[in-house]
């Protein structure tokens, strides 16, 4: 047996996280996360347990989860990972990926992305991706990321940064960014 060994539980749970209230989502993402089983010690071995939270689910079938631990700010933090997203392969947005794409969409027809930002706008404001994707059918570009998923992935970008940086300004910090960088 080696010193420190590790046995991962991988566990895996769908979650619906649905309130128009910022700080009412950030209590529920909360509450699911201290409801984890905790890691421990067994026959000389660390037992770490690991989370996949299935949150969306995008119009092809593909979906949206939360990873956890991710050892970022050391506690409640969690990363945003898309299935299938790059090349097949599962992998997790970054602010900057979404701003790029939006920057895309902004040379490809600034009047549409004009009203994409205000469906992001709505988002931000917590109405849900999927209502509000309902409200504009029609808005599709031709390169980049659907409509649907920048406002899905965005969503979760947006409650994870009122997790880890509610004291401060959350959600806003990432909101300001993109309007800054597609104004």
């Amino acid at each position: 047996m080696k010193k420190n060994e590790k046995v991962y539980e991988e566990h895996e749970i769908e979650l619906n996280l649905a309130d128009n209230d910022r700080n009412a989502l950030r209590k529920r993402i909360v509450e699911a996360f201290l409801s984890e089983k905790p890691g421990y010690w067994k026959d000389g071995k660390k037992h770490v347990t690991r989370y996949k939270y299935f949150v969306e689910k995008l119009s092809d079938g593909r979906r949206i989860y939360l990873y956890r631990p991710t050892f970022l700010n050391k506690g409640i933090d969690f990363q945003v990972w898309v299935e299938r997203f790059s090349e097949n392969e599962d992998k997790k947005p970054s602010h900057k990926d979404i701003v790029e794409d939006l920057e895309i969409k902004r040379k490809e027809n600034p009047e549409k992305t004009t009203e994409l930002m205000r469906m992001i706008k709505e988002v931000y404001e917590c109405r849900s991706p999927s209502e509000v994707a309902k409200e504009h059918p029609n808005l599709k570009f031709e390169k980049g990321l659907s409509v649907e998923l920048v406002l899905k992935v965005l969503k979760w970008l947006f409650i994870e940064q009122d997790v880890t940086y509610w004291n401060y300004d959350g959600r806003t910090m990432l909101f300001s960014a993109i309007k800054e960088k597609i104004s």
